[in-house]
């Protein structure tokens, strides 16, 4: 299996609900950097996995709908514990649908997968990955 990966960062504002997560209960900041691998099993045409310029161009696109957002008011996460699992999972779900609408080049088509690490510090982070 192939792979390339960007890496961008994405900084946000929210709270958790539930005892366990403790003083995270409250509002707090959050900046995460962010990892996007995109695979696949065959080099394209051109020997590639995917457009390196397009995919930072669109981790870039996706992670400008979450910057400098407080989280707890964006009608779509409502009710939802935004946990850095959770946003993973949201930032590859978009760049999945990125990817079917074109917005990586045909090429990206033949793409089998995507994987999203949020990294919260130099010792902890979370990670989603999924088929294309």
């Amino acid at each position: 299996m192939f792979g390339i990966t960007v890496r961008d960062h994405v900084m946000i504002a929210h709270s958790f609900q539930g005892e366990v997560f403790g003083p995270a209960q409250r509002l707090h900041g959050a900046t995460y950097v962010v990892d996007a691998t995109f695979r696949r099993l065959d080099l394209d045409a051109d020997n590639i996995v995917v457009d390196i310029g397009l995919a930072t161009n669109e981790l870039g696109a996706v992670l400008a709908d979450l910057n400098y957002r407080n989280l707890d008011d964006e009608p779509a996460f409502a009710g939802v514990n935004t946990s850095t699992e959770f946003l993973a999972k949201v930032i590859a779900d978009r760049l999945a649908e990125r990817v079917h609408d074109g917005a990586l080049g045909e090429g990206a088509r033949g793409l089998a997968g995507i994987s999203v690490v949020l990294h919260e510090s130099h010792v902890a982070w979370a990670s989603y990955e999924r088929s294309l």
